[in-house]
């Protein structure tokens, strides 16, 4: 497959076929501006909870942000009809070029909820909410979700059926269940039965570290492209290798360079969120970059790093880090 290639999603034209995958507390403003300037086809928004937004919570309101990608893709979770209505309205009057509809995630939390992956366990209840956005709003509308909800009840081909004649635009596959979690190997042979029962473009999604693992991935379920989720921990960059767009001056593999990426990450961060919350919310993105760069002498580094509260002391920090490594293996 050519991954420079672009990909039609309804009306939309997505540049590539890599996408950044929408992940909770990662796939904010600030890291979706950086996969897009790294070359990724599509980023996706943090998953929106559709009541909280309608009911103007900040932090929704807050995900739903545009960021400076060419398509604005937002992913919206919940179980009524009303508040998924609702809240792709809002997502539209706030710019969003496609709505994304969570069936995938997994977390406790959500499907606790009768939300995410706890959906593909009632297809009817599943089908009313698809129908329920796609006539609501005039954007393309896309799909995500795991193979089914356990080994015993493998239903997403059957569901990406349904979605397909309810007007969904794209289907996106984890290839796992909801009970497996992150646990073993993502299957994405499993996925080619929901290939064959669509013809609207399908992306596979887990497990995907590079190119050679996008390759395997699509040529098992021959998907139209593939979503890159944890692998891009501290690697932004990695959507636009895989496709080819990553830009000649891009060195990944360069520690001074990954530092440099880390702080301009952080201070993007501290912007967009201010700095009381920006400190806090970045230092998990650096400890994926200081891992990247990082040796037993760092440990101090590390540490300030994860501690400090004041930027000037973190960016030094992490600038000292990037310079002593002499080299490290190839980045992803």
């Amino acid at each position: 497959m050519e991954f420079s290639e672009p990909l039609n999603i309804g009306t939309r034209q997505i540049r590539n076929k890599t996408f950044l995958a929408p992940m909770s507390g990662v796939t904010d403003v600030p890291f979706r501006n950086l996969a897009w300037r790294f070359g990724a086809g599509a980023v996706v928004s943090e998953m929106v909870a559709s009541e909280a937004l309608v009911c103007g919570q900040t932090e929704m309101e807050m995900k739903i942000c545009k960021s400076g990608s060419a398509d604005h893709i937002v992913q919206l979770a919940g179980r009524e009809e009303k508040w998924m209505r609702l809240a792709a309205n809002m997502a539209v009057s706030n710019g969003a070029d496609i709505i994304d509809i969570n069936m995938g995630c997994p977390a406790k939390r959500v499907t606790s909820g009768y939300s995410g992956s706890a959906l593909m366990r009632d297809l009817d209840h599943a089908t009313r909410l698809i129908e329920a956005v796609v006539s609501e709003v005039n954007v393309p509308v896309t799909l995500k979700m795991r193979l089914g909800w356990d080994d015993q009840s493998i239903n997403a081909p059957e569901l990406a059926y349904r979605a397909e004649r309810l007007g969904i635009a794209m289907v996106t596959v984890h290839g796992r269940t909801r009970c497996q979690f992150y646990k073993g190997r993502a299957n994405w042979d499993a996925i080619k039965a929901v290939r064959e029962a669509i013809s609207i473009p399908l992306i596979v999604n887990g497990d995907i570290d590079g190119r050679a693992a996008a390759t395997s991935a699509v040529k098992a379920c021959a998907a139209d492209g593939v979503m890159i989720g944890r692998a891009a921990y501290g690697a932004p960059w990695l959507p636009g290798k895989i496709s080819g767009f990553l830009p000649a001056d891009a060195r990944i593999d360069d520690p001074e360079y990954i530092a440099d990426v880390a702080i301009e990450h952080y201070e993007m961060m501290l912007s967009f969120y201010g700095k009381e919350v920006g400190v806090k919310q970045a230092r998990k993105h650096l400890s994926w970059y200081f891992e990247r760069i990082a040796s037993p002498a760092n440990d101090s580094l590390r540490k300030e790093i994860m501690t400090s509260i004041e930027p000037d002391r973190v960016i030094s920090a992490f600038r000292l880090a990037g310079c002593l490594v002499d080299e490290i293996s190839e980045a992803a």
